[in-house]
């Protein structure tokens, strides 16, 4: 990380050294249109950075910075639903750049990006933040004629492009949220990325990305014990010992073909996962014998579509739907349930978003966005007649409507509830005014965004609680040309 922070800070600066030395000879030569960049030896580096202002504001407490964590949007028995929330933020603010080679028919490039969405065991909001360097985007690519490979930390193929499968063309929510929008599909994580063009308007590709089985659920309050599909990280293979990490059998598999006429981009895909666990089947008699690994397979398919409806309108739809899919949320719904003997059930989950941007004027954008995502409720009964899996109707959610006593040391109230999530909800509206745009000084621009969020659950006793939020975001940004 250390390293990481070294090598952002050297390219900005030596970047913004050679700019300025060159800005006066640019200027007379009319490039300004053309990023200066910095030339070491046979490479052009081009930095990238963005330095924001911005602020939240939540009718209901989250406790959480300008990324949003949807399904944490608390029932009424919590304390925080009964007090709002506002912070101030600059973390969003990114720092890193693009590295070219031209090595004659063969281009190769690499790409490095941080930010500060991240937090140390140090980090609060006290006096002095401390929060910490975070890599979201750290990859090299070899490519020729219309082939190309990319390996590294980047956006999920899953991720709807603006041209191809190309990336750094991710065509990402306008919002300031920094967890973006409910329905939207994504992942930024280590992969293996391979593309070919195919005529002037097809790319197709494939890529292997890390594996995870997120949004776990254990089958209940009796649901089995006799299994385990992972651990606690390593602090000595540099894992975080305070999170679940999975036993990961495979990669997920990706494949997309994208089309790109005059008129709008278009995508069709779809994913294989695969999720492991060991289970034993003599637990009951305190004995291991028999134990044995088993694996199940998901998946499932999305597609986007992207069209310019007039001159000032860009409409999209997006679609995601499969069993073990609620990873590529961004809501992270669970990807898997359990048997009453012990091994794992994907769950069945869509994804849906759709999206209206108007650029009325060249300085101001407007955008609205409505999506949803949902998983679905999948139950068995044990040996004993009693129901397990993901949201049984025994389920006990009478206390999610009561408000609790405050905790010791004046923790938040939170009485018992056992609600699971059948859907969460979002429609968002805002706009991007753009104060000052110059070619050669950069941009400055200020955004608002409302959005409303609405998290549903699975009937059980008492009912189906549900939870609402309203949602104010703001942010000024000064983006480098």
């Amino acid at each position: 990380m250390r390293k990481l922070v070294l090598v952002a800070t050297a390219v900005v600066m030596l970047s913004a050294v050679w700019a300025g030395a060159q800005t006066g000879s640019a200027a007379k030569k009319g490039s300004a249109d053309s990023p200066v960049a910095l030339q070491y030896k046979g490479v052009k580096i081009t930095p990238v950075a963005f330095f924001a202002a911005e602020s939240v504001w939540r009718e209901r407490a989250i406790n959480s910075d300008v990324n949003t964590p949807f399904t944490s949007t608390p029932f009424a028995n919590a304390g925080n639903a009964h007090v709002s929330e506002l912070n101030f933020s600059g973390r969003q603010s990114r720092v890193g750049a693009l590295f070219e080679g031209d090595a004659g028919t063969l281009k190769l490039s690499g790409y490095v990006e941080a930010d500060f969405l991240s937090s140390g065991t140090t980090s609060n909001d006290n006096q002095s933040n401390s929060y910490t360097l975070r890599q979201r985007q750290i990859w090299g690519q070899a490519a020729r004629g219309g082939f190309a490979v990319t390996g590294g930390q980047m956006w999920s193929l899953v991720t709807e492009t603006k041209k191809g499968t190309d990336n750094r063309t991710e065509n990402l929510p306008m919002t300031i949220d920094a967890q973006y929008h409910v329905g939207f599909s994504w992942l930024r994580v280590p992969a293996i990325r391979f593309q070919q063009k195919v005529g002037t308007m097809t790319t197709v590709a494939v890529s292997l990305e890390n594996g995870q089985t997120v949004g776990f659920n254990n089958g209940g309050a009796n649901g089995p014990t006799n299994y385990f599909f992972g651990g606690t990280g390593n602090n000595g293979g540099l894992y975080n010992t305070t999170t679940t990490y999975t036993n990961n059998v495979a990669p997920d598999v990706i494949v997309k073909a994208a089309f790109d006429p005059a008129f709008g981009h278009f995508e069709v895909g779809g994913v294989a996962r695969w999720f492991r666990d060991r289970y034993y089947p003599n637990a009951a008699t305190g004995s291991s014998v028999g134990a044995v690994n088993d694996t199940k397979v998901g998946g499932g398919v999305f597609a986007n579509a992207r069209v310019k409806a007039t001159k000032f309108a860009d409409v999209g739809v997006h679609f995601m739907g499969g069993d073990g899919v609620g990873r590529y949320g961004t809501s992270g719904l669970s990807d898997v349930t359990v048997h009453p003997n012990g091994t794992l059930e994907p769950l069945r989950a869509y994804q849906g978003l759709f999206s209206v941007e108007l650029h009325p004027a060249a300085k101001l954008d407007l955008f609205g966005y409505y999506g949803g995502e949902y998983v679905q409720r999948t139950l068995y009964v044990n040996a004993k007649g009693q129901q397990v899996g993901y949201a049984p109707a025994t389920q006990n959610n009478a206390g999610c409507f009561t408000e609790g006593l405050p905790g010791a040391g004046g923790t938040s109230p939170a009485g018992s509830c056992g609600a699971l999530t059948r859907g969460v909800f979002e429609a968002t509206g805002g706009f991007t005014y753009r104060v000052y745009n110059n070619p050669k000084i950069g941009r400055l621009q200020y955004q608002v965004q409302y959005s409303y969020l609405s998290k549903k659950t699975w009937a059980g006793v008492g009912g189906a609680p549900r939870a609402d939020n309203n949602m104010v975001f703001t942010s000024m940004r000064y983006y480098i040309p």
